[in-house]
């Protein structure tokens, strides 16, 4: 599971003495077979890759998720392709710009905001005091706009800290606004894009707050919330495949930080010698960025093993990145992890499981696996299994956090839904016993439950995604099942039953289009917050699942920065709601969706 796994395959030959490079005769020779005809999932069409600046493709390939592919390449040879591949060209107008906010808007660390993923330490994404009441759900308008100038997808979860709104984006850029109207307070660049929510806290009493994130290069940052300068920066992870999706948490002046990878995509490759990534978290100390522990997912690092059929020495174990934001137990001292699935074989009992580690040490205190077997690389989607394990497991990553509940009379229940369609439910305080399991759809590759539930402590709310492709070798733009897919189901915590099912309409005649959910949801006011693959932003009711408010973003806008606005297909990030608003972003062409490239903000008067 990841972003943008690819912008090229990866390329082995050697190069002739030509001073000027063909970018045609590379993308066709080594490139074409992944992102033309369907040649891999989670690849990329070309396409998608085209909207981006011949910079941003070159970046890519440089310092980004496409690095380890580009170091078989010459700069020249790099440039060559990007300028082959890119539709946007240098006469572009010049970035846009939004006004400059000339009064600071004030940063505020009360519980009114939604200053994490999760909006709480258990990450039950449930806002308790958004500042409008059920009654004004079905009243919500279009507030503002934000633009991300010369992008191509906006699917980062947004968060909210008083009156400014923060977020990421897939240049790295990371944006903090005013809530009124959209005015810049600051940006930053970081060195990777950034896909994860915007923590704000405060590490020491009286240091003032901070906004930290990480980047797809497994940089952590932490930067003044106000200014947006510098506090201090970690790579903490030096394996070139690592990546951090997850968001930071917070908590008693340390930072947990989960460590994720795309070497799942890189060890597709033939020629790679795959793999030696292990997932990892680390705890930091908020105010300085040093290191306090560290606990890896997989015991052992990996060794030589097998041999592939190319010659191409094999490693192992790998795998069990961890995707999600960590979730806080202080009852029990305790921290709860998610992981995804192995790269080699053997699957490692860690791989697909959910874990508790100790909050002081980052002792693994217990862990509890769901799937077994689970080995898996892209390999096992494309026409060359060269790098596929010999006994491919089905994928079934958890990409999303746990979720921490209190049932009353002294009874807890730690919520999980996975990519296998399978929502589990564990006891914490037993050492993760399993209570019970609710199978609300197929699962799969690209399917099942993704990137995150909400729960308001008598019902958890599952977006499903069940994404589906017209032909299952069709994966690029256009591809995508107009009427296959999505619901939002409403799960008893207590017991896991079925309390309402809510089935999105079909598409219809739109294109690059679907009604699968794979976002995370959001709940306030009585109203779970959903967006969709379709464009859509959706609130239904959490009694029974009635809509209560419907808003398509799959359009133009017009922004207060005067960039060019469109939204287009729901993924990855969900909303944030605090203070009288409901924020999310829209535009995510990945599986052959609609791209776009905005950040929107409703409020009940639009005003």
């Amino acid at each position: 599971m990841s972003f943008l796994f690819f912008v090229l395959a990866f390329v082995s030959f050697v190069r002739g003495a030509a001073a000027q490079p063909s970018g045609a005769a590379l993308y066709a020779a080594h490139c074409q077979q992944c992102h033309e005809a369907g040649g891999a999932a989670r690849v990329p069409p070309r396409d998608v890759i085209a909207a981006l600046t011949v910079d941003r493709i070159v970046a890519s390939l440089e310092t980004g998720v496409m690095r380890v592919q580009g170091e078989a390449l010459t700069a020249e040879e790099r440039r060559a392709i990007a300028t082959y591949l890119s539709t946007v060209r240098s006469d572009a107008a010049p970035a846009a710009s939004a006004p400059r906010c000339e009064t600071a808007p004030e940063v505020r660390l009360d519980d009114s905001g939604w200053r994490a993923w999760g909006a709480t330490l258990a990450n039950d994404r449930n806002q308790r005091r958004p500042g409008f009441t059920a009654a004004q759900v079905p009243a919500l308008k279009l507030k503002w706009a934000y633009g991300f100038d010369g992008e191509n997808a906006a699917a980062a979860n947004p968060t909210i800290a008083g009156d400014v709104v923060y977020v990421g984006s897939a240049s790295g850029r990371v944006h903090a606004l005013g809530l009124k109207n959209g005015c810049v307070l600051w940006t930053f660049k970081a060195d990777g894009a950034v896909r994860g929510a915007i923590a704000i806290g405060e590490a020491d009493a009286g240091a003032g707050p901070s906004a930290y994130f990480g980047d797809l290069r497994a940089n952590i940052y932490s930067v003044d919330a106000r200014t947006g300068e510098l506090r201090w920066w970690k790579k903490l992870d030096e394996h070139r495949a690592a990546r951090i999706t997850g968001s930071p948490v917070l908590y008693r002046g340390r930072l947990f930080v989960p460590i994720a990878s795309a070497e799942e995509g890189v060890g597709a490759l033939p020629a790679y010698e795959c793999c030696t990534f292990r997932g990892s978290v680390v705890a930091l100390n908020a105010a300085t960025g040093e290191q306090v522990w560290r606990t890896f997912t997989i015991g052992e690092p990996a060794t030589p093993r097998a041999k592939n059929a190319k010659g191409v020495q094999l490693w192992g174990p790998s795998g069990a990145a961890v995707w999600s934001a960590p979730t806080i137990d202080a009852q029990t001292n305790s921290m709860y992890i998610a992981t995804g699935d192995a790269y080699s074989e053997p699957a490692p009992p860690t791989s697909d499981a959910v874990a508790a580690l100790d909050l002081d040490t980052g002792r693994i205190k217990w862990s509890v696996q769901a799937t077994a077997g689970d080995a898996f690389t892209m390999a096992c989607g494309t026409a060359d299994t060269t790098n596929c394990p010999q006994k491919a497991g089905p994928d079934h990553d958890f990409g999303q956090s746990a979720v921490l509940v209190a049932l009353g009379g002294g009874r807890r229940v730690l919520l999980a839904g996975q990519k296998s369609g399978v929502v589990h439910a564990f006891d914490p305080d037993h050492e993760g016993r399993k209570l019970w399991s609710a199978t609300i759809g197929r699962g799969g590759e690209l399917g099942g439950i993704e990137w995150g539930s909400a729960t308001d402590g008598v019902l958890m709310f599952v977006p499903l995604s069940d994404i589906t492709f017209k032909d299952p070798k069709a994966r690029g733009r256009g591809g995508l099942s107009s009427e296959v897919g999505g619901g939002l189901f409403a799960l008893r915590v207590a017991d896991g039953k079925q309390a309402w099912t809510a089935r999105p309409n079909g598409c219809g005649d739109r294109p690059s289009c679907s009604p699968a959910l794979s976002a995370p949801a959001a709940v306030a006011a009585g109203a779970i917050f959903s967006g969709s693959i379709d464009g859509h932003f959706r609130a239904f009711s959490t009694s029974d699942g009635r809509g209560l408010w419907d808003f398509d973003t799959a359009r133009e806008f017009e922004t207060v920065n005067g960039a060019k606005g469109t939204g287009g297909s729901i993924d990855v990030g969900g909303p944030a709601i605090a203070n009288g608003v409901v924020v999310t972003t829209s535009g995510y062409g990945q599986w052959g969706g609609m791209r776009g490239n905005v950040l929107l903000v409703f409020s009940p008067d639009g005003k």
